[in-house]
């Protein structure tokens, strides 16, 4: 944008001084530097906004059984627009009902049930059971393994190492069965994790 100030102005060294134009001159180029504004962000209205909006605040206000209908209901006559987000919402409905139907008989049932989120994908709400399994049991070793494995899956090597770290302290056959374990390939090159998993005599 200075160059079309100085464009500008070696326009005007080369024609008869006009003060008078001058400032318009300097108004235009000023002018030219501002940025484009923004397009606006689409808004949506109708129906079926109004009726999504709402299911959305049941969500929000942890009432999944009335938010889940509402959104299975409105999703056959949604717009494409939010099409995407209604079935991301209806998942999160059925996972939160079902983990309230869940009954855990023993902490082992709620471990099993948190690898299972884990191998599916749902990594916060397997980091929710195995976190129960330790608040219930701080010594339990198979959730801090299981905390690492996460750890390590969702990129935070810190926490996967320190996780680790605490379930070979309790349980020194942690060290031989992460060896082995393919899940804690991304570490593989941290001379952190080769250490901890070989350490030297």
């Amino acid at each position: 944008m200075k160059q079309t100030a100085s464009t500008a102005a070696t326009g005007r060294k080369k024609t008869s001084p006009v003060p008078a134009k001058a400032p318009a001159a300097k108004s235009a180029a000023k002018s030219a530097a501002k940025p484009a504004a923004k397009p606006a962000a689409p808004v949506y209205t109708g129906p079926a906004f109004t009726h999504y909006q709402a299911a959305v605040q049941l969500v929000q206000q942890g009432k999944y059984d009335k938010a889940l209908a509402a959104l299975e209901k409105l999703l056959s006559t949604a717009p494409p627009e939010i099409t995407e987000r209604i079935r991301m919402y209806i998942s999160t409905c059925q996972r939160q009902l079902e983990a309230s139907r869940l009954n855990f008989q023993t902490l082992e049932e709620r471990y099993n049930y948190a690898v299972w989120q884990l191998n599916a994908g749902f990594y916060e709400d397997a980091r929710e059971h195995f976190e129960g399994v330790l608040h219930d049991n701080p010594h339990a070793d198979y959730a801090l393994y299981g905390l690492a494995l996460l750890e390590c899956i969702t990129n935070h090597p810190e926490e996967a190492l320190e996780n680790l770290a605490k379930a070979i302290h309790i349980n020194p056959r942690n060290r031989l069965q992460a060896r082995s374990d393919n899940d804690f390939q991304p570490m593989a090159d941290d001379p952190r994790f080769t250490e901890l998993l070989y350490p030297e005599p």
